[in-house]
């Protein structure tokens, strides 16, 4: 493939394993430099080597931040200050009975799954805007057109989380998306 990212920063959060590392491992061809994202350096070291292995000479760094806190995010930007690609992928998810569920994991799912991308492209895009040139893809699930009745919680993030680049990026010259694995039929 040929995404035209030779020579560009990609940031994809949360990358150490999953869907996350997938997308990591599938730009590291493409010639961009990927920065590989997760909350221990452990992780994030084993999701390099596992990238380098498959794609030896791959531009690859690794920052170990907890991107669902503010100060988490703070730490990430004083090392990857800009982007020229942004894949918010994080999230969490837990099954658990509505009525078991408590204000503290409603707010903790929230600010990991929504707000963890949300800050992030709040500091790259004015940069993407300098250069007139950026994308910003916030990564969802079939969860939020399906919600999952043990998952109410995560259900609400992912339904929240196509909403987060449209408004400000309509007008932009960066191209914002949504990405929806799974059926959405």
């Amino acid at each position: 493939m040929n995404f035209g990212l030779q020579g560009k920063l990609t940031v994809v959060s949360g990358s150490t394993a999953g869907i996350g590392l997938a997308i990591a491992a599938t730009l590291a061809p493409e010639g961009a430099t990927v920065v590989v994202n997760g909350r221990t350096q452990a992780r994030v070291d084993a999701a390099l080597k596992s990238i380098q292995q498959r794609v030896p000479g791959a531009d690859l760094r690794g920052v170990a931040a907890d991107l669902g806190t503010s100060a988490g995010v703070e730490r990430f930007l004083h090392q990857i200050p800009s982007a020229d690609v942004l894949v918010n992928n994080l999230g969490i998810f837990e099954p658990k009975p509505f009525l078991e569920i408590p204000d503290g994991d409603w707010v903790r799912f929230f600010e990991v799954n929504v707000l963890s991308g949300v800050r992030l492209a709040r500091a790259y895009l004015p940069g993407m805007l300098k250069k007139n040139w950026g994308r910003i893809i916030f990564i969802s699930s079939e969860s939020a057109q399906h919600i999952p009745a043990e998952m109410i919680h995560y259900g609400m993030t992912k339904t929240a989380t196509p909403c987060c680049p449209a408004p400000p990026l309509q007008k932009a010259p960066p191209i914002s998306s949504t990405a929806w694995p799974g059926n959405r039929s």
